[in-house]
């Protein structure tokens, strides 16, 4: 039970942290990436300019991430905030007034955290360096869902977890899909 307890305090510790981070550019910024992110528009936006402009590599880490993204978000908000019920972190630890504007669904884990992860690295297994820029937005994505309040830390790991197996799923899936089809 204590590594339970060191978890919550942990969580509520981080929670009040980054939620109390003072800076302009954080309390203006963070609020734009989360809008961008909102019904996955940064992604697909992201996935339309490398399609466009990057060629057969672009057009390949575009549909990769797309996926990716899709199969994160299922299990995440389909599955996983169904079976895990966990309320969101209490509003008196955000110290400002973004606390206010929270999703009622269950905050286990972070949908959000997971496409943007899942389609981080997706695209970073076929064109790295656009996964790299694409790691950019998912780190302020993720950051962004403990400065709000709408997740704990926890919720945005595990968030991140799903993404990185949605990614690897994906990656795999082509393969896995012609050996079944060959016996």
């Amino acid at each position: 039970m204590s590594m339970r307890n060191d978890l919550r305090d942990g969580d509520r510790r981080l929670t009040q942290w980054v939620a109390s981070w003072p800076w302009t550019g954080v309390r203006r910024g963070l609020p734009a990436v989360e809008e961008a992110a909102q019904h996955t528009k940064l992604w697909c936006g992201a996935a339309f300019l490398m399609a466009t402009a990057g060629g057969g590599r672009g057009r390949r880490a575009a549909a990769a991430g797309l996926a990716s993204m899709a199969v994160a978000e299922a299990v995440s908000n389909g599955v996983l905030k169904n079976l895990w019920e966990r309320r969101r972190p209490p509003k008196e630890w955000i110290s400002h007034e973004e606390v206010h504007d929270r999703p009622d669904s269950s905050s286990f884990p972070s949908g959000h955290t997971a496409a943007a992860v899942g389609f981080t690295a997706a695209v970073a297994g076929v064109w790295p360096v656009a996964g790299a820029l694409c790691a950019v937005p998912a780190v302020l994505v993720a950051c962004e869902r403990v400065h709000t309040g709408a997740h704990y830390p926890t919720d945005v790991a595990a968030g991140a977890l799903v993404g990185l197996s949605a990614a690897a799923l994906t990656h795999r899936a082509p393969r896995l899909a012609a050996r079944a089809a060959l016996t």
